[in-house]
């Protein structure tokens, strides 16, 4: 489908107003205007929607939106589901029924709403040990026995203590730890500009002084684009999936239409209604502390999100967002390479943090690239 935004017209924003009206975002009268116009008032249901389902807030309709739409409509056992290679299955449908195997005990993955091989594994051995015909397709004997059990647990919180016990399990050391550093945007894409200063660029010198550090440490960090590249969000977690990673850090910049817009997010995989990334969760949290602590920029906190890049890498992931470039103070900040030094070295000290799970820490801004070496050597002797 082609993106749809503000000013556009024709059949495929009647089906957006459509779907919109359906989950009450836009009164059911304006549904049936047969105009099919993108209008202030459909871009404002379409950031109401985009919000609540933790997508990116732009009011534009894109492949992410529109399949986040159109899974809206389904619920548990209103179609079959199976894993299509061709053909992949999203949907509310889907994440109810990812939810409900892990509540039961089967390790269906990261509940994201798409019906992969993973929640077809976890869905025939749920078959195979409550005696169903083991297809590895969801259909109405199978919705029904779903139904009928009690759950184990609740949540979805084992699949993401697994990636919490595959961490502690890891060690505090840092030496091997494979970590894909992903700069934000690249090539022909810019990212936010102003001033003459790329989001691009400016990911890509991050990128390469963490990356610095990091293999300083014995880490093996893999930056997932080159200089003149921009994969797409899919690619860059296929990029990560491929190389095994442990961890997976993409670093932005944001910008505004305020230019009083200002300060540091980190965001990780989470739904808002409490299933969330555990290890994605705690990283986010440790970058955050660090990068406030260190530069003195405004803490903007972390937030759960269902972004793409999140929903299809296998690993804990989390994005950061270093300042507003539309912001002059932040813009001066990350203009200037000693700064992005700092912020390297921050985002360093919190995955070092993270394999600690506290034992031998030091108050947050305090901990130093000079003792995180230490700290890896004394280990290795």
């Amino acid at each position: 489908m082609r993106v749809l935004r503000r000013g556009d017209a024709g059949p495929e924003v009647a089906e957006i107003r459509s779907m919109l009206a359906a989950l009450d975002l836009l009164p059911n009268g304006d549904a049936s205007d047969g105009n099919g116009f993108f209008d202030a008032a459909v871009e404002h249901a379409v950031r109401a929607f985009q919000q609540r389902r933790g997508l990116i807030t732009d009011g534009i309709v894109g492949p992410a939106t529109y399949r986040a739409l159109r899974g809206s409509s389904y619920h548990l056992g209103s179609r079959p589901l199976a894993y299509l290679v061709s053909s992949p299955v999203h949907g509310d449908d889907v994440f109810a029924l990812q939810e409900r195997l892990t509540e039961l005990g089967y390790d269906a993955g990261r509940p994201d709403g798409g019906f992969g091989p993973q929640t077809e594994g976890a869905l025939r051995n749920f078959q195979r040990d409550y005696g169903l015909v083991v297809d590895g397709i969801c259909g109405p004997s199978t919705v029904r026995a779903l139904r009928q059990l009690s759950p184990r647990a609740r949540g979805g919180r084992p699949v993401f203590l697994r990636e919490q016990e595959q961490v502690r399990r890891a060690g505090p050391r840092l030496r091997g730890k494979r970590i894909v550093i992903d700069p934000g945007h690249g090539g022909a894409d810019s990212g936010v500009v102003v001033a003459g200063l790329r989001e691009a660029d400016i990911a890509w010198d991050l990128a390469r002084r963490l990356e610095g550090r990091m293999k300083a440490t014995g880490m093996e960090a893999l930056i997932s684009r080159g200089p003149t590249h921009s994969p797409s969000e899919t690619d860059r977690a296929r990029f990560a999936n491929d190389a095994g990673a442990d961890l997976f850090l993409s670093l932005h910049n944001d910008g505004n239409r305020s230019p009083y817009a200002q300060g540091v997010a980190s965001f990780h995989f989470g739904t808002g209604n409490g299933t969330t990334s555990t290890v994605g969760e705690l990283l986010a949290g440790y970058i955050q502390r660090e990068l406030a602590a260190r530069t003195g920029m405004l803490d903007c906190r972390t937030h759960p999100k269902t972004w793409e890049i999140f929903t299809r890498t296998r690993c804990p992931a989390v994005r950061v967002e270093i300042g507003y470039l539309t912001n002059p103070d932040d813009r001066r900040r990350l203009s200037d390479p000693a700064f992005r030094d700092v912020v390297a070295e921050g985002i360093l000290v919190a995955v070092k943090r993270l394999y600690l799970l506290g034992e031998n820490d030091q108050p947050t801004g305090t901990f130093t690239f000079a003792d995180v070496l230490a700290h890896e050597l004394a280990k290795a002797e």
